[in-house]
């Protein structure tokens, strides 16, 4: 379980969604109740049952004394629902709190409770639409791409295009013998046959536009140029119904005519970096080819603009994918055609090329790819071109290429958020001593009050020295400033705990004690009471 006060405080603020749900229930809840609630988060991916909490805005917590016991609680979950439910108490200020953490249900098998596969509907549960359940129950079923294309023979695949493939996959692999292979037998060691029969994935990487429009007219691309966001017709427009070795080329010139170079000049620091990073445009193009669904109609379109370009491809994230673990977690929708690819050195077999794009978007100082137009319908991918701060650039090439190789995606991030002066997230702290070892990065303060920053080096670059001493030495001094100055103004009433971590609601509440710990033994304010009701003055020689 994950959730202590911190993350409690910032939920209360959150929209209550298919991942998130509070009840008040400050004297029970029924356990049927629950399991009904649990089941529909599952359905929808996992997320979040609280109790204790207001269900309407503004949130409070009210407490709840249900489910006293919680381990038999827990128990009686997976006997019900065959999940594992973590569930904990939360002792807040204002009354006892419980969280029932629920994972997402097992890939292509929905939770049925009492007959009903449930899902929620605003405040209310109500039984799945037939279009979810029949999505749930086709995530179990066989690789598309891997099917027999029934009435299409070798002549339907381009001669130009099974030519292009085998020279692709020589060149990766450096094997003579491919050379000499014949057609047959190459599309047989690259899976794309089976007993003979062409594939889907034969089709779609190799087949003719004769062929594809025949068989498979929605494996199609279209790119569209827009110079601004005004609706109306395209500046221009291709379409692309061959198969995908015969365009990949031709797509990239076309989207290489319209990329800008950006130039930076400072001191002996000089850079041109494009519009648009090639490594990533081809990752996001080879994952909306090798993961879209194609028993859907719609085409995937790449739309260009003059500082960003959009990647739109039918049919959600793959089954068992999502936002979260979108890094670490591979579930091909069309294995063999991305196997194909990344026998061509085309896309890594180990990964959805998610990785690839984080990190040359980070590289030149790019915002993040945007997946926030992705939904259960289709992935969208928005990759920005403008550069924001070329002295990042600067910093990394000091720091080496040999060393930049050997970074994890999770690095570049973790570089990424301190030079945007963001927190950095518990999952991406296991990363942070290697750095700090390195030298790339620096820690200040101790315990849970401990800060991490970029190194002085980076500051140096920058232009920055006046930044790095106030970020090493005048943030501690600045939140306590903050909080005397609230402690002064309440001097009539006292400061009591929740009031000063409004004051600083970045810092946890054990940071603003040891704040006030420090503040009490210079000398500047003074306690009275205990504990919840314990208030703080300013000394007197210091009103």
């Amino acid at each position: 379980m994950t959730i202590d006060l911190h993350r409690l405080q910032e939920l209360l603020g959150s929209r209550e969604n298919e991942h998130l749900e509070f009840k008040e229930a400050k004297n029970a809840f029924e356990f049927d109740n629950l399991v009904k609630y649990c089941a529909a988060l599952a359905n929808e991916g996992g997320g979040l049952m609280i109790l204790g909490v207001t269900d309407k805005h503004p949130r409070k917590i009210v407490g709840s004394q249900a489910f006293e016991n919680l381990e038999r609680t827990k128990a009686g979950l997976v006997k019900r629902l065959h999940l594992r439910v973590e569930a904990a108490a939360i002792d807040h200020p204002d009354g006892r709190v419980i969280a029932f953490e629920v994972p997402s249900r097992p890939i292509g098998f929905p939770i049925q409770i009492d007959g009903n596969f449930l899902m929620r509907a605003g405040d209310s549960l109500v039984p799945m639409t037939q279009d979810m359940l029949k999505r749930i129950f086709e995530e179990a079923g066989p690789d598309f791409s891997a099917e027999i294309c029934t009435g299409v023979a070798a002549a339907d695949l381009d001669a130009d295009a099974v030519n292009i493939f085998r020279r692709k996959w020589y060149e990766k692999s450096q094997n003579d013998t491919l050379l000499r292979l014949p057609e047959e037998q190459l599309l047989s060691d690259a899976e794309l046959t089976i007993d003979g029969h062409l594939t889907y994935a034969a089709l779609i990487l190799l087949g003719t536009p004769k062929a594809l429009t025949r068989c498979l007219p929605q494996s199609e691309l279209i790119f569209e140029y827009r110079s601004g966001d005004a609706s109306g017709a395209a500046q221009q427009r291709l379409e692309y119904r061959k198969g995908c070795f015969l365009y990949q080329d031709e797509l990239w010139q076309t989207i290489n005519l319209r990329n800008d170079i950006q130039h930076f000049h400072e001191g002996l620091f000089l850079k041109d970096i494009k519009t648009f990073n090639k490594i990533a445009v081809r990752e996001a193009i080879q994952n909306a080819i090798s993961h879209r669904d194609y028993r859907l109609s719609g085409s995937i379109f790449v739309r260009q603009f003059p500082r960003r370009i959009e990647f739109i491809s039918p049919g959600g994230l793959p089954p068992g994918i999502t936002l979260q673990n979108i890094f670490w977690k591979q579930a091909p929708r069309n294995r063999r055609i991305a196997e194909a690819l990344a026998r061509c050195g085309m896309v890594e077999r180990s990964g959805q090329g998610i990785n690839l794009m984080y990190e040359e978007c980070i590289k030149e100082s790019k915002p993040r790819p945007d997946f926030t137009g992705t939904d259960d319908y289709q992935v969208s991918v928005i990759l920005h071109g403008t550069v924001r701060d070329p002295r990042f650039i600067k910093f990394l090439e000091q720091i080496g290429q040999e060393r930049l190789s050997t970074f994890s995606t999770q690095d570049f991030m973790l570089l990424d958020l301190l030079n945007r002066e963001q927190a950095v997230p518990d999952d991406l702290k296991t990363r942070i001593s290697n750095l700090i070892e390195q030298g790339i990065i620096e820690s200040f303060g101790r315990g849970r009050g401990v800060r991490y920053i970029l190194s002085r080096r980076f500051y140096d670059f920058a232009g920055k020295k006046g930044g790095y001493t106030r970020k090493r030495g005048l943030d501690r001094e600045t939140n306590k400033a903050l909080l005397l100055k609230h402690i002064r103004d309440n001097k009539k009433t006292g400061s009591q705990l929740r009031e000063l971590k409004q004051v600083l609601p970045a810092l946890t509440g054990e940071q603003v004690r040891t704040l006030l710990k420090e503040m009490r033994t210079e000398g500047s304010i003074y306690c009275v009471g205990l504990t919840k009701s314990a208030r703080w003055y300013p000394n007197r020689k210091d009103n």
